[in-house]
């Protein structure tokens, strides 16, 4: 069984500069799609939510700038890493892609080690769970890889759905996130799943990790939704 591979959508349109990055990215254990212009870009995003976008500052249609600005605006994409791409160099330039919300900055030419090793820092400060195959929180242990679960020492029987709803929790373990956003993360955009369904397999979940002695790391946010809060317990 191999490890949980890392989406990447890197958004590039110069052809030879996407197959050279797709090799390299794809040789370090990332999952690749590519985009070649803003608006595809956006529905890419739209139907395959990445862990983290490359993105070009000039591109057909749309810029690099104005797609960072659309992804920060939409709650759904907000928390996405962005890493700019771009020959402007400039102090100036840097600051304003900062501004428009991307996590980092590369400038052209760059080798690929240098872009691979950006992408884990990246990834490490902002969605830490993606750079080990173990989540942890609290006394709760996820193997990605083995696909077990185990608290306080001992296994967890879950559901698939449960196991994806757990993940996605732990991944972000704190936030508040709504029934929507759970169906979108969880089940996914193209399904039609009444959100009522989110509070059954909250209530599995629970029932399954909690048994008859460990306490509530689930917390019930009225009128918003469910985190995974290890303050309440």
């Amino acid at each position: 069984m191999t490890a949980i591979q890392p989406h990447i959508l890197l958004v590039e349109d110069e052809k030879s500069l996407v197959e050279l990055m797709r090799y390299n990215l794809e040789r370090s254990g990332y999952r690749v799609t590519v985009a070649t212009n803003g608006e595809e870009a956006l529905t890419s995003v739209a139907d395959d939510r990445p862990d983290l976008v490359l993105l070009d500052w000039m591109l057909p249609l749309m810029s690099g700038l104005e797609v960072c600005r659309q992804l920060r605006r939409q709650p759904t994409t907000s928390n996405i890493p962005i890493i700019m791409l771009t020959a402007r160099g400039e102090e100036g330039d840097r600051i304003r892609g900062l501004d428009a919300g991307a996590d980092d900055y590369v400038s052209k030419p760059f080798s690929p080690s240098e872009l691979v090793a950006r992408i884990r820092a990246v990834l490490r400060r902002i969605r830490p769970a993606l750079a080990d195959e173990v989540l942890e929180y609290a006394d709760i242990a996820m193997d990605l890889v083995q696909h077990r679960v185990m608290r306080g020492g001992k296994p967890v029987h879950l559901g698939p759905t449960e196991f994806r709803l757990l993940r996605h929790l732990m991944e972000h373990p704190g936030r508040v996130f709504s029934r929507e956003q759970l169906l979108d993360a969880v089940w996914g955009r193209d399904v039609y799943v009444e959100a009522r369904t989110v509070d059954v397999h909250i209530r599995r979940l629970r029932v399954a990790l909690n048994g008859e002695r460990h306490a509530d790391v689930i917390r019930t946010v009225r009128a918003a939704g469910y985190a995974l809060d290890v303050q309440q317990a």
